[in-house]
């Protein structure tokens, strides 16, 4: 009887933990909508928050690592839609969170370049014009 109490309660413990592991994203985490175009801009925005926050500011460190896990989140969902790989904005957006994302992993202490700086903010204006547009 003892055993089979064992067994059931580690078949029950399984299943909640797998349950819990496929539950939507955990509190205080920006999940995304699954609206390509409303999760690009939600991204551009918030990534331009993140570089145009002073060196100084409290918050930078905070808006570092949402912006790092942003644009995970983005990367993971978009990256194998057909349907959204073939746009223009999605090329141009892909460009820009492997620059900033290379920046945030060889150099995380460091501030974002004003050159880089000057490129992203470039090529999210280049982002928005094609979602505009619809491409």
């Amino acid at each position: 009887m003892k055993r089979l109490l064992s067994r059931l309660l580690s078949v029950f413990l399984v299943a909640c933990i797998g349950l819990m592991g496929c539950s939507a994203a955990p509190t205080g985490s920006i999940g995304l909508s699954g609206d390509y175009r409303q999760d690009t801009l939600a991204l551009v925005s918030t990534l331009r928050n993140a570089i145009a926050l002073p060196d100084d500011a409290p918050e930078k460190s905070t808006a570092q690592t949402q912006a790092r896990q942003l644009i995970n989140d983005f990367s993971a969902r978009y990256r194998r839609e057909g349907s959204v790989a073939r746009l223009s904005s999605y090329t141009t957006m892909r460009t820009a969170l492997n620059s900033l994302a290379g920046h945030y992993s060889s150099y995380p202490n460091r501030p974002v370049p004003q050159k880089l700086k000057d490129r992203l903010e470039m090529e999210f204006k280049q982002v928005e014009l094609a979602i505009n547009r619809g491409s």
